[in-house]
């Protein structure tokens, strides 16, 4: 019997490790994983690895078409960023589609990728697809957004004003483009993300 009750406390111990392991595990975002949508995991000897202190938004820069599969495009986006550029994987952390799907893209513990001068060391990046400078996001895209802001600055116990966009540290992109960063810029993603915040704490 002790045996038994061992073995079933051990089982649910390492459950529990591996959880709390899972890199892209938030709370109340459902995340498409590197292996669902067919990547390949990042060799971690080749990472920086990072600790989250920072929510940075940023767009595709791409014009992103209605009906574009989101699975091929992160498969060439993982093989460009690897063959192309020689990085570690997918810039980006997050990548967020046209419905407001939610796809793993980088593992989170390793820091990100950028064609700019800033360092995304400790940034959790949020990628959504399209080209705000020429389009608005729409609503699915918007509400991910905040609801993926809400679950990292829950996990990761960032203020509101960890929530920025990559042109916030750099001078050389209009990243996120002006229609997104408008929502950032009137205060709406930091405003929505504490009422889901408040929600989580009743």
């Amino acid at each position: 019997m002790r045996r038994i009750v061992y073995s079933l406390l051990l089982s649910a111990a390492l459950m529990s490790q591996s959880a709390a392991a899972a890199p892209n595990d938030l709370p109340g975002v459902s995340v498409m994983s590197v292996e669902q949508w067919g990547g390949t995991p990042a060799d971690p000897a080749k990472a920086r690895r990072q600790t989250i202190s920072h929510i940075t938004l940023h767009h595709q820069g791409e014009t992103y078409p209605v009906g574009k599969d989101p699975i091929a495009y992160l498969r060439n986006l993982q093989t460009w960023s690897r063959n192309t550029k020689h990085w570690l994987d997918i810039p980006y952390h997050y990548i967020i589609d046209l419905d407001g799907k939610v796809y793993a893209g980088r593992d989170i513990g390793y820091a990100g990728d950028t064609n700019t001068e800033y360092d995304p060391v400790g940034h959790a990046l949020i990628e959504v697809v399209g080209n705000f400078e020429e389009v608005e996001p729409n609503a699915a895209q918007l509400k991910a957004v905040a609801d993926l802001m809400a679950a990292l600055a829950l996990k990761y116990h960032l203020p509101l004003d960890a929530i920025a966009s990559h042109k916030d540290y750099s001078a050389q992109t209009v990243c996120p483009g002006e229609h997104l960063y408008a929502y950032l810029q009137d205060g709406y993603f930091k405003r929505e993300v504490a009422l889901r915040l408040a929600r989580s704490t009743r």
